[in-house]
């Protein structure tokens, strides 16, 4: 077998690979269960195609790049990332993109664009002799999407009965115990994709797609007559339907009915004259049973369903009502149900729209939307439920690059969509007008699917294999349209004796014996250098691996027992700075700990270790620090490194405080750093700032328990003298009202505010 023959292959069978395996894949031992494992199985995925591509090239001694109708919109789009990046508030951050997911740094996307590229230069590609015809190619692509659909449907929807194949696959139970009360598939299925909306946003990609070509090969002249095709098609599309109604996603169902409008209109109006309501009353009949037993995520709607008509006619028990036990109060407003999504989504937008009006041009820098949001953060956000949750997302994609990479990047983006929607919508409408319109149906679904993305990216945002469909249907849709032409290629290096030595579709004039020694050289470099670079991405994954469960150890407190995981990964990749940011605070903690046990036997040996300790601690974050002084999450911890030495040795507290002080001016909306801030200046003996700082705090969070509390104790001790004597009476009666609003607006049952209470009134 020829090389030429043999890196087609492995071009082929990786971008198999990249539509089957990337939506299924996860592991349990990582930082992230879902999203990290398919972003890394995607770089990997694209070293092996880039490795096999240019191996190919040798061997042709050309590179060529197929010329496609999208090629300057995605060059702006690269460019306008490439420019975000240069500017951004963090580099690292901008290129490899936020920790845990990478989907969305500028390495991302150049791998997407990558994708592109070398599907239609080599997939298909005339010469390659991988598939007959791009025709073929396409459809055997669409199929295989098709199977992986059916695979993570299949796997997603037991789980709503409480049979869950990842428990099974991680704990050994057929169950959902390994997953959180608040991450329960029962209410809401994710499958393998991880998120309710993302698995919602793959699956209506899909769906349409699947009708189109139950359509395309059902025989409807005939009632009911389908054949066994058809029949696979009818079942996936069943099943898309049933997963996507089981994600219980507003957003997707808007976008798939949307899509499925698109769909069925072009398809009544290319059918109109043959057309018979007789032949879609079985499937209409499926569709329709499965809405009602189901049901639609709308409240509007719900009453319809199963469940609220078996409600009706047969009511549950009320329940018992329980006497003499009084209800506390909700800490805040929304926390007893959580506060609406939209509302907490209209928020985070509202951030994204000032971060974009403060960095117009370039944005803040790919990906650091995180950061941003912290310093835009509208004060109304601090009365939700998830008032002290970190935003890496403006749950709207295109918010999200108008805040990150500015006026250019959203502008570079949309007119990569537009471009797209435009030239393929137009030529589409062209054969309608012509009566062209056999084979319209499928490239008709794909558009569909494609405005799906746009629909649930405008509430949410994109994840690896969506992102690849963004740039990969468009392929898709060219190729069906026959919008590519095969003749005009950019070329990199190009032998011009290769054509005229024998018919360009023969692989015979790249015979191995023909190769020369500078060849094979070059084929044996770049094999070596594909292998360095899978090296490094599994190190880095199994870097990852040690970092998750040092992490994990952290989280429940066993410090000491995290460390040498923690170190590991900082040793296997230290380039990643959220390794090191996880291992100061460890060392930091582990110095306190050592320093608060200084009256042991061994406190000599104890003291030497945590100075050792602690010096890494500081010097890490201090380089931290400097190097991404706009990354408010170092900033945080950086806290809490001084905070906690502090608790044994109050010479570090004056950093603790310099270092919050410079956190405010990151987040100056942020009502949990404001309240920090205020306890630390108080205990640094600055009173009057500590007051100012928590009065801000309670006025941003009215319902701040903590803070009210913390308040009426700073009033205390500005009302009362170094004896316990009342010397101003209008701070003693400030701190009383502090802590009778915390009884009355907040929970009338907090000892602390009670027991304050009590001491205060006595003065």
């Amino acid at each position: 077998m020829g090389l030429v023959k043999i890196c087609n292959r492995v071009i082929k069978f990786s971008f198999y690979a990249v539509f089957l395996l990337i939506p299924l894949a996860i592991a349990g031992d990582t930082s992230e269960l879902f999203e990290l494992n398919k972003m890394w199985l995607a770089f990997c995925l694209g070293v092996i195609i880039g490795a096999a591509w240019i191996i190919k090239s040798i061997a042709k001694k050309e590179f060529r790049v197929q010329k496609t109708p999208l090629d300057i919109p995605i060059l702006l789009f690269f460019l306008s990332q490439f420019l975000s990046t240069l500017f951004s508030w963090d580099h690292h951050i901008s290129f490899w993109g936020y920790y845990s997911r990478f989907n969305g740094g500028l390495l991302s996307t150049m791998l997407y664009i990558f994708f592109y590229y070398a599907f239609v230069s080599n997939i298909l590609s005339k010469d390659s002799g991988i598939f007959k015809t791009p025709t073929e190619a396409v459809k055997k692509f669409l199929n295989l999407n098709i199977i992986t659909g059916v695979i993570v449907s299949l796997w997603g929807i037991p789980s709503h009965f409480s049979l869950d194949p990842t428990c099974f696959v991680f704990r050994g139970n057929l169950d959902v115990s390994c997953w959180a009360a608040d991450f329960q598939p029962r209410v809401r299925i994710f499958s393998t994709l991880g998120q309710p909306d993302w698995l919602a946003a793959y699956l209506c990609v899909l769906l349409p797609i699947a009708i189109a070509l139950f359509l395309e090969n059902a025989n409807l002249k005939e009632k009911f007559k389908f054949n066994r095709t058809a029949i696979f098609y009818f079942v996936a599309s069943v099943l898309f339907y049933t997963a996507l109604l089981y994600t219980r996603s507003r957003s997707a169902m808007i976008a798939i009915g949307t899509s499925l409008a698109i769909l069925f209109f072009t398809y009544f109006y290319i059918k109109r004259k043959e057309f018979k309501i007789i032949n879609f009353v079985g499937p209409l009949l499926v569709a329709l049973l499965v809405t009602f037993y189901i049901g639609l995520p709308f409240s509007f709607l719900s009453r319809f369903s199963y469940s609220e008509v078996m409600n009706k006619i047969n009511p549950p028990p009320a329940p018992k009502t329980q006497t003499n036990v009084e209800k506390p109060a909700p800490q805040h407003t929304g926390e007893l149900g959580g506060t609406d999504s939209g509302k907490i989504r209209l928020l985070v937008w509202e951030g994204a729209l000032e971060a974009w009006k403060n960095n117009p041009i370039f944005g803040t820098g790919v990906e650091t939307f995180a950061f941003a949001y912290y310093k835009y953060k509208s004060p109304e956000h601090n009365l939700t439920s998830e008032w002290n949750f970190l935003y890496n997302k403006a749950h709207n994609e295109f918010l999200n690059y108008m805040a990150t990479t500015g006026t250019i990047g959203i502008a570079a983006y949309l007119f990569m969509i537009g471009r797209f929607l435009y030239l393929p919508a137009k030529r589409l409408l062209n054969s309608i007008k012509k009566k062209e319109q056999e084979n319209i149906l499928l490239p008709v679904s794909l558009i569909a699917g494609y405005i799906t993305i746009l629909i649930t990216n405008f509430f949410g945002f994109s994840v690896v294999i969506v992102n690849i469909f963004l740039f990969l249907m468009p392929v898709f849709v060219f190729v069906l349209e026959n919008m590519i032409n095969y003749d005009k290629g950019l070329f990199l290096f190009r032998n011009k004796d290769n054509a005229s030595k024998v018919p360009a579709n023969s692989e015979s004039r790249y015979n191995r014996d023909e190769y020369s020694p500078s060849q094979w050289m070059g084929t044996i470099i770049t094999i070596v250098i594909g292998f360095y670079f899978l090296f490094t991405l599994v190190s880095y994954w199994n870097a990852d691996k040690a970092y998750a469960y040092g992490n994990n150890l952290d989280r429940v407190g066993m410090y000491q027992e995290a460390y040498p995981y923690l170190h590991n990964a900082v040793l296997k990749r230290g380039d990643e700075p959220v390794f090191k940011d996880e291992m100061a605070i460890n060392n930091a903690v582990l110095a306190a700990q050592l320093l608060s046990q200084n009256n042991t036997q061994n406190a000599t040996d104890s003291a030497t270790t945590a100075s050792a300790l602690v010096k890494e601690a500081i010097e890490t974050s201090n380089s931290l620090v400097s190097s991404y002084p706009k990354n408010f999450v170092f900033w945080k911890t950086r806290i809490r490194i001084f905070y906690t030495l502090a608790q044994v040795d109050s010479q570090f507290l004056p950093s603790a405080l310099e270092t919050i002080r410079k956190a405010a001016e990151l987040a100056p909306n942020d009502a949990s750093i404001i309240y920090n801030l205020g306890v630390i200046e108080g205990q640094s003996g600055n009173i009057d700032q500590a007051i100012v700082a928590l009065e801000k705090a309670v006025k941003l969070k009215p319902d701040y328990k903590d803070a009210h509390y913390a308040l009426g104790l700073f009033y205390n001790q500005k009302a009362v003298d170094k004896n316990g004597n009342v010397v101003n009476r209008d701070f003693l009666n400030k701190a009383i009202e502090r802590m009778k609003f915390i009884l009355t607006h907040i929970n009338s049952s907090d000892t602390g505010a009670l027991d304050a209470l009590k001491t205060l009134e006595k003065k």
